[in-house]
């Protein structure tokens, strides 16, 4: 049994709830999957290895995954709740892409030691925080620009021209 089930298991058992076949096949896609995933990913991903596992049960799961610590859930302005792997991992921030959605998460100390520094001149106690930042990523810059020269030259990217002219 692997640190993250004990904990999970722990945490259930606090609650008074019983250990599943369904909740355990939850748990173990949640932590087999690395990345950010809403909770229509992990249902979606849970239904291919059972399809008798229901929505609900899914999110209720994802709930106590969030209570007991081992998920955190994030807002990335999609107007869905994304979840991320939370025990045991580094904290980090989000750089978001406003066009593809490409999310970069990245750890500053400079940020780290900004913040803390803001916190401490305005006597704030931070229990937590969340940085997203939001703009556009590298590769949808360069497609904008490839197609703003493409539209100076007359030329739709992902187009062809034959030798006579004509498309």
């Amino acid at each position: 049994m692997t640190e993250e089930q004990e904990v999970f298991y722990q945490h259930i058992q606090k609650k008074g709830l019983k250990r599943t076949a369904q909740r355990d096949l939850i748990l173990d896609v949640f932590l087999d999957t690395e990345g950010h995933m809403s909770g229509e990913d992990l249902y979606r991903l849970v239904s291919e290895k059972d399809p008798t596992v229901g929505q609900t049960t899914v999110y209720r799961t994802l709930r106590l995954l969030t209570d007991a610590g081992l998920a955190r859930e994030v807002r990335f302005g999609d107007g869905r709740a994304h979840y991320e792997h939370n025990y045991k991992h580094q904290h980090h921030d989000h750089m978001i892409c406003s066009d593809c959605g490409k999310i970069i998460e990245f750890y500053s100390p400079e940020l780290e030691a900004l913040q803390d520094a803001m916190a401490a001149k305005y006597k704030f106690e931070l229990t937590s925080h969340l940085l997203r930042m939001i703009g556009i990523c590298a590769d949808c810059r360069r497609k904008a620009r490839d197609q703003k020269r493409a539209m100076e030259k007359g030329v739709t990217v992902g187009s062809t021209v034959s030798a006579s002219g004509r498309g």
